[in-house]
């Protein structure tokens, strides 16, 4: 594999590609979209196969896949993305004549994904992270995931189908397989811009301390997991303890617990602690083990769990059984909140249907947790509404540890959208600004750039007079169109 090779391709496909229409992109992705769709009998089976996630699963995962690249292809389509901003001349302005200044976002260059284990498609060879990378008018150097080379092969040679039915070079996307050492590789190669991995927290750490020792350091956008605390309330739990039990339980074990969502953690007050620990018990009484991911994950996830078992502020309400190594068994342990409050190491992610029920007494205490809970992908809280109207500093404490707060619900399930913010403060993502799900992602791979006084037939289209792409633009401070 010569590295050199593919980056000097992926380079020149960049000078082209980035020049291109808004409407051209979206027609390669749309093309895409539809060449994924007719090979769902072929990709299906061997996601299922490799994964050891169910066929309904993987359908709905293609679903989403198909789903989220088409919604980035209407989104270049519509153009406004690219936050066109336009300040016009005034050469009468006193004292001094004001320049032409005109700003809008340009695509960074070749981008580095790394694929999931846990989404062999959404987050994967054409997941969020590539489509992103692609609308933006970045090529993408994507480095397959070894739990499961098949579909990958397969999905990226859809990839490239769709480049040649849409007539754009090939070097748009390439396809690498490796370990470690092709990971670091494409890291540290000069022409690389941007990196986007979906992991643990220990490689996305070890991406973005290499990409930041380079003699040029670029951006690493690494999504690394969090515990998704949920922060429950008395009288919301007194008046719905049995539902709150279901929906705690089908969210912790959605996918054996191997979602980065998964709610590992979960504030309980001292009041309904022993009600609420006996309706999660019974749920997860009825859980069956499951086939995790791989024997890897799962030997990492009893691993983590015998390891905690070793800590006496821990009381074990339901031990996991690693009987057969590759099932992924529930477990549930409970921990006084003054104990936890002690030792960081209550933090760390269990990947897998592992939770710890934290029982606290007071509102000091949950100040106390919030002021010392770590950065989080979500964060959740469980409330009548009149017991949020004396809780203003508590929730713009718990705004502070995550990038989405939910009111309702569960964590599991992250919307598609234009809204949706997937990333949080450090250690669950490397750029709490960024998000790797929605239509926002793409922005990660642009950065703005101004001309001053430049020729109008010179000018991008985004930006010339007239605005003949019909684009949302700031002109003069005012949004118009």
């Amino acid at each position: 594999m010569d590295l050199n090779k593919i980056f000097a391709d992926a380079q020149e496909a960049f000078l082209f590609y980035k020049n291109l229409s808004g409407k051209e992109k979206g027609a390669f992705l749309e093309t895409l979209a539809t060449i994924l769709e007719e090979n769902r009998e072929e990709i299906v089976p061997l996601a299922v196969q490799e994964s050891n996630l169910p066929e309904g699963r993987i359908n709905g995962e293609l679903g989403r896949t198909v789903g989220q690249i088409r919604l980035f292809a209407n989104l270049v389509k519509e153009g406004s993305w690219v936050e066109a901003t336009i300040d016009p001349a005034d050469p009468n302005r006193s004292p001094l004549p004001k320049s032409d200044i005109r700003r809008f976002l340009t695509p960074l260059g070749p981008v580095v994904v790394f694929g999931a284990s846990n989404f062999p498609l959404a987050f994967s060879t054409a997941g969020g992270d590539t489509i992103s990378a692609l609308a933006s008018g970045c090529p993408v150097i994507y480095k397959a995931h070894p739990a499961h080379p098949e579909t990958s092969r397969k999905v990226a040679d859809c990839i490239h189908q769709a480049l040649l039915k849409t007539s754009l070079p090939a070097g748009i996307f390439t396809h690498v397989e490796g370990g470690i050492d092709v990971g670091q590789a494409l890291v540290k190669h000069p022409v690389t811009k941007a990196v986007a991995f979906t992991g643990s927290h220990g490689g996305g750490k070890a991406l973005f301390d290499l990409a930041n020792q380079r003699e040029e350091p670029i951006p690493v956008f690494a999504e690394m997991g969090s515990v998704n605390p949920i922060f429950c309330f008395p009288k919301k739990l007194a008046n719905d303890i049995e539902s709150l039990a279901k929906s705690f339980v089908a969210s912790l074990t959605l996918g054996v617990g191997q979602f980065c969502t998964n709610p590992g953690l979960i504030f309980v007050p001292e009041s309904q602690a022993k009600a609420y620990e006996k309706a999660i018990a019974a749920e997860l009484n009825g859980i069956a083990s499951a086939p995790m991911l791989h024997p890897g994950i799962a030997q990492a996830y009893y691993d983590s769990i015998q390891f905690l078992q070793s800590r006496e502020e821990l009381r074990w309400v339901k031990v996991a059984d690693p009987k057969h190594l590759i099932n992924g068994s529930t477990a549930l342990a409970e921990i006084k909140a003054s104990d936890w409050l002690k030792d960081n190491l209550f933090q760390k992610e269990v990947f897998g249907a592992f939770a710890m029920m934290v029982v606290y007494q007071d509102q000091n205490d949950l100040l106390e947790i919030a002021t010392k809970l770590h950065g989080q992908l979500t964060i959740t809280i469980w409330a009548e509404d009149e017991e949020l109207k004396d809780q203003l500093f508590l929730l713009n404490l718990l705004e502070e540890k995550c990038g989405r707060l939910l009111f309702k619900g569960v964590p599991t399930g992250v919307e598609v959208g234009f809204a949706m913010q997937h990333g949080g403060p450090y250690p669950s993502t490397t750029d709490s600004r960024s998000t790797s799900v929605g239509a926002y992602a793409i922005k990660r791979f642009a950065r703005p750039i101004a001309f001053q006084d430049m020729p109008e037939e010179l000018l991008p289209d985004a930006l010339r007079d007239g605005n003949p792409l019909g684009i949302w633009r700031m002109v003069n401070g005012k949004w118009e169109k």
